[in-house]
């Protein structure tokens, strides 16, 4: 394995109404996952709002740890883990990414599917899905994880248990900002 090559993933609670509502449906700390390329984390994807002030209006989105609804709130919690992937690995999730980006406008938020899911129910929709239903669909046809369940059953956190990962941080995003400037101010 190339251990110069990683992913992230970021894990995260904002606290705001629909984060709340997830993380009462999962009964988990984190309600979101994102997948991450770059050690900046302005560039990662998942399935969430498309504009900060709207819950409502979501799909597949490109995030920045560092803006948007991701510091509306000065507590929120993130959690990130960099796991390493061999070229091949690393090369097959970025093919499968750029499959659901060429097509980025027909993919919606799977409501339904969240719902589905507190009653351990897989419903899987076409173009239709929820953060950790996309990351673990990802994660699985790339070959980086093993997982038990069906991606339209898998919460945020079940993710955490992926093998081989490293923990990077994990606080407040504020305090993680606050980090990452001092590391680049230092260099």
């Amino acid at each position: 394995m190339n251990e110069d090559r990683y992913i992230y993933l970021v894990f995260s609670f904002t606290g705001t109404l629909l984060s709340k509502t997830i993380k009462y449906v999962t009964k988990d700390e984190y309600a979101h996952v994102s997948i991450c390329f770059e050690d900046t984390f302005k560039e990662m994807y998942s399935f969430g709002r498309k504009y900060p002030s709207n819950p409502i209006i979501a799909g597949l989105v490109k995030e920045d740890l560092f803006n948007g609804v991701f510091v509306a709130n000065k507590d929120s919690k993130c959690l990130i883990y960099k796991v390493p992937v061999t070229e091949q690995q690393y090369s097959d999730l970025r093919t499968g990414l750029d499959k659901f980006m060429s097509e980025q406008s027909k993919y919606r938020y799977n409501f339904a599917g969240l719902l589905a899911l507190r009653w351990n129910m897989p419903l899987k929709r076409k173009y239709h899905y929820f953060c950790s239903q996309f990351v673990s669909e990802l994660l699985i046809n790339s070959n980086i994880a093993e997982l038990k369940k069906a991606p339209e059953l898998i919460k945020p956190c079940e993710l955490i248990d992926i093998n081989n990962k490293l923990l990077v941080f994990e606080g407040t995003i504020a305090d993680f900002a606050e980090k990452v400037n001092l590391n680049n101010a230092c260099n």
